[in-house]
Formats: C-alpha cells, sequence, structure tokens
C-alpha cells in the first residue's frame, strides 16, 4: 500500500514538474503567462485525487493566479530587456486591468465551480477558434479605440483573465492584434500584464478560500501549495527561454497547435459540465 502510495505521489510530482515545463515555454512563446494550461491540468489532477468538486475548479485558478507570479515576472523580465514592452500601454491600461481584476475576484469568490467551469469552457474555446481560424493580419482598426471604450477592454481582459486563472495574454494579445498592435510586442507587453492580473489575484483566492472544507492537504485558501511548489521551479526556468524563442521563430504552427490543445480542453470541459 505504501509503495502504491509513493508511485502515486511521483506520478502526480513528474506531472506537474511537466506541466511547469510546458506552461514556462508557452507563457515565454505567447505571453499568456502558462495559466491557460495549468488549470486544465490541475483541474483534472484534482479531480483523480477526489478533491471536492466544489472546491476543485477555484483551487485550480487559485493556484494557476500564484504560478503566474513567477512565471510572468521571469517572462515579462526577458521581453524587458528586449524592448518590447509596451510600457506607455501599461501605465494607460493598468489601471483598468486592476480595476476588472478586483471585479473579477469578487464574483469568482462567491460563484459556484460549474459557473467558473463553464467561464474556462467557453473562452478558451472562443480563443482555440479565433488562433486557428484567424488569417493573419486581419484587424478591424489601425488603433486601439480611445476612452472609455479603451478602459473597457482593459476591465474585460482583467475580470475575465482572473476568473479564467490566466496571465491575460490569452485574451490581451488576440484583442491588441485586431487593432493592427504588433504580434511581438503584444506577447511581451502581455506577459507583464500578467503580473497586474496574478498578483490581486491570488491573494483574493487565498482569501476567499481560508477555512472552507473539501480543499486538497496543504493549501492556503484556494492556492494549494504542493502544485505552486512541484510546477514553479519549471516554469518560471523555462519561461525566459520561451521568451527568446518567440524572438527566432515564426509562431504559426506553434499558435496552431496551441489551439488545438485549448480546443479539446474546452470541449472536455463542457462534456464535463453536461454529464
Amino acid at each position: 500500500m505504501d509503495a502504491l502510495l509513493s508511485t502515486d505521489l511521483l506520478i502526480l510530482a513528474a506531472v506537474l514538474l511537466a506541466t511547469g515545463v510546458v506552461a514556462g515555454l508557452i507563457a515565454g512563446l505567447l505571453g499568456v503567462g502558462g495559466g491557460i494550461v495549468i488549470v486544465p491540468v490541475l483541474y483534472h489532477l484534482f479531480s483523480l485525487i477526489g478533491v471536492d468538486e466544489s472546491v476543485r475548479m477555484h483551487t485550480a485558478v487559485g493556484t494557476s493566479l500564484a504560478t503566474i507570479l513567477v512565471t510572468g515576472f521571469a517572462s515579462a523580465r526577458s521581453h524587458y530587456n528586449k524592448g518590447a514592452v509596451d510600457t506607455d500601454l501599461l501605465k494607460s491600461w493598468g489601471p483598468a486591468i486592476a480595476i476588472g481584476v478586483l471585479i473579477g475576484v469578487v464574483v469568482g469568490g462567491n460563484i459556484g465551480s460549474e459557473a467558473l467551469i463553464a467561464v474556462f469552457a467557453v473562452i478558451a474555446l472562443i480563443v482555440a477558434l479565433n488562433m486557428a481560424f484567424r488569417p493573419d493580419g486581419t484587424h478591424i482598426s489601425d488603433q486601439l479605440p480611445g476612452s472609455p471604450f479603451k478602459q473597457l477592454i482593459g476591465v474585460f481582459i482583467g475580470g475575465i483573465s482572473v476568473l479564467m486563472g490566466i496571465g491575460g495574454g490569452t485574451l490581451s494579445v488576440p484583442i491588441l492584434t485586431l487593432f493592427n498592435y504588433p504580434i511581438r510586442k503584444a506577447v511581451a507587453t502581455a506577459s507583464a500584464i500578467g503580473l497586474i492580473i496574478a498578483v490581486p489575484g491570488f491573494l483574493g483566492y487565498i482569501y476567499y478560500g481560508l477555512g472552507l472544507p473539501g480543499r486538497p492537504d496543504f493549501s492556503l485558501g484556494y492556492v494549494n501549495l504542493i502544485g505552486f511548489a512541484l510546477i514553479i521551479p519549471t516554469s518560471g526556468f523555462f519561461a525566459p527561454i520561451g521568451a527568446k524563442i518567440a524572438h527566432a521563430i515564426p509562431p504559426k504552427l506553434l499558435r496552431l497547435s496551441f489551439a488545438f490543445f485549448l480546443f479539446i480542453t474546452s470541449l472536455r470541459m463542457i462534456h464535463d459540465l453536461l454529464t
């Protein structure tokens, strides 16, 4: 029995470490903070180990936001050193994104698990379809809209991202490119946006999860410390590598592969909701 338990723990550790590798590379390559990979993996792992359904998705989201503190910082620093981060956009958009995050934290802390899963599944499906079928260079305007529409977009990005446990790049990169914003600068700036989302986001999920029953062992609120500790070493190490690769390769094949992953993930979550 002990041997079986040890084997299960080793498998769990290996999966979480591998998740960190993929999340770190994706964070650097696409500026998405890695959460779009971490959340579904944690959700299904928590299901396998019997974490209560009522807190399963919240804990996946909270833990993901905690990891983005490290992957987002490492990725943003690497992009910043290359001069690719648009600091002017961060200054003008940051407050609106932060307001959206605060709204999203309150909503996320007070809605049920099924609603949180539905948000992730639907947005992931939309993002996957956009990645797979939107022609390169497609845009609706040559620049971002003025106030207050620009701020409303920032609130939307912050609110939805913190509900999904993602760094913001999953939404901000396609939105920025819709307004003819350079893709590499969008990716770089998105990694910094992830920090604006992750800091208040993970603190909020700690607060709303304190003392609740059914969470996995070694959890602080909705943040699972074991998942955080095992994902961080590899994700933090591989995020700068992903950022370097992003400046050296054409992103089309990567984008299509990632779109397929998101498509399958969203369908699996929708299936879980329906059954």
